[in-house]
């Protein structure tokens, strides 16, 4: 427990920091398996996960065991020398994939990936044009943002890189009226998180990949939230039975460690030397994390679990009788509550019962539990939130 308060700490950070995030009231500062802890010593069920990022829990042994290993062995090298953590790393990353997958790009996050996702389809393909989903985020560097929906983060930084065109999410034809014969790729969410958990169909994914190869356009998927055992699946594209161009990857790949990463399939072309880099990229402190990941994911069956326990939940929140509740969907550990008001007081009210998740939208609670998290916790969750719904809009007085 820390000696200070969630105030003074929040105090200490507010008076420093850059003012983008809105901070709140208590201040995390331990954390074991699905729990967190706040500086006065509360604990909390989390259902955020650091947005995703927390996959196996946090702290979790093998992982830290990795990391201080490394870390008294060596930290940085840069990507011209060859080093075992990072050869060991992308041989357990191509065993995921499909054939054909056996080059990576390793970077620092998300944004970064689709950053070099979107640099190598338009490299491979000789063209400039990108082609991305409404409602769709992708991250906040100028690329990313470019392919990203949300106005509010756009239109501060516009204007932003020029020909990038938005169709409707999970609509094939107008993703049709989009693609054309100069444009480099296609770049989609499986299930869309900051847009509301909204699910990518079949069809829909079949579609694209059939317009992508007749238009001689590359197909990216970004899994950068859906990855590693979220929904299920060791990735969500796995599904659907499609396959990409490139794979987007970030947020749970090391255990926290910041890390992303570009998988690369056989249809993109040869990357010359020095037409993309990373300092940070593919460091051995965050590989010796990330290889310790795919171990416990695949050894402990992480993804088969999440399809488990998410079920599961999902079925404990579909039962709740309340008229504040629009839709309940899901896949694996990836689930959300749509609600006919805003979410914000009810994510409040969570939080004062000790439980953490996420919005998506002004409307949609978001739920991205740790895989390791228990159906006890699960439980306790459904029934605080049946709790919260029902004492602010009693199912009775409806009726």
């Amino acid at each position: 427990m820390s000696t200070e308060t969630n105030a003074v700490l929040r105090e200490r950070e507010e008076h420093h920091a850059s003012g983008v995030y809105a901070l709140k009231k208590i201040s995390i500062t331990r954390g074991e398996g699905a729990r967190v802890w706040d500086a006065e010593g509360n604990s909390y069920i989390d259902c955020a996960a650091g947005h995703g990022v927390a996959n196996l829990g946090h702290a979790h042994p093998r992982v830290a065991e990795a990391i201080a290993e490394q870390a008294r062995t060596l930290v940085t090298c840069a990507g011209s020398f060859p080093n075992d953590q990072r050869a060991a790393l992308l041989e357990k990353l191509a065993v995921l994939f499909p054939t054909g997958f056996e080059r990576f790009f390793l970077c620092n996050s998300g944004t970064e990936a689709v950053e070099g996702a979107l640099k190598f389809a338009r490299l491979s393909t000789g063209r400039s044009r990108i082609v991305a989903a409404m409602r769709g985020f992708h991250g906040r560097t100028l690329g990313a943002l470019s392919a990203s929906w949300e106005k509010r983060y756009r239109e501060p930084f516009e204007p932003l890189i020029p020909g990038v065109r938005h169709a409707r999410f999970d609509d094939l034809n107008s993703f049709d009226e989009a693609i054309d014969n100069e444009t480099a790729c296609v770049i989609v969410e499986i299930v869309q998180g900051e847009g509301g958990v909204r699910f990518a169909s079949n069809s829909f994914l079949r579609g694209l990949r059939r317009l992508c190869d007749e238009r001689g356009a590359l197909l990216i998927f970004d899994e950068v939230q859906t990855g590693f055992g979220r929904t299920g699946r060791t990735f969500a594209f796995e599904h659907h039975g499609v396959a990409p161009d490139l794979v987007t990857l970030g947020k749970a790949i090391a255990g926290g460690v910041p890390m992303g990463a570009v998988a690369i399939g056989p249809a993109v072309g040869e990357l010359g030397l020095g037409t993309h880099g990373s300092t940070f990229g593919g460091n051995p402190l965050a590989c010796a994390a990330a290889s310790a990941v795919l171990d416990v994911l695949r050894g402990d069956r992480l993804a088969a679990r999440a399809a488990s326990y998410g079920q599961g939940f999902l079925d404990q929140l579909c039962a709740i009788e309340s008229p504040l509740i629009r839709e309940v969907r899901g896949l694996g550990l990836m689930v959300a509550v749509e609600l006919r008001s805003r979410v914000a007081p009810v994510l409040r009210a969570l939080e004062e019962r000790g439980i953490l998740a996420l919005a998506a939208g002004p409307s949609v609670l978001r739920f991205l539990p740790p895989l390791v998290i228990s159906q006890a916790d699960l439980a306790v969750v459904a029934r605080e939130l049946e709790s919260i719904l029902n004492a602010a809009c009693p199912a009775e007085a409806v009726r």
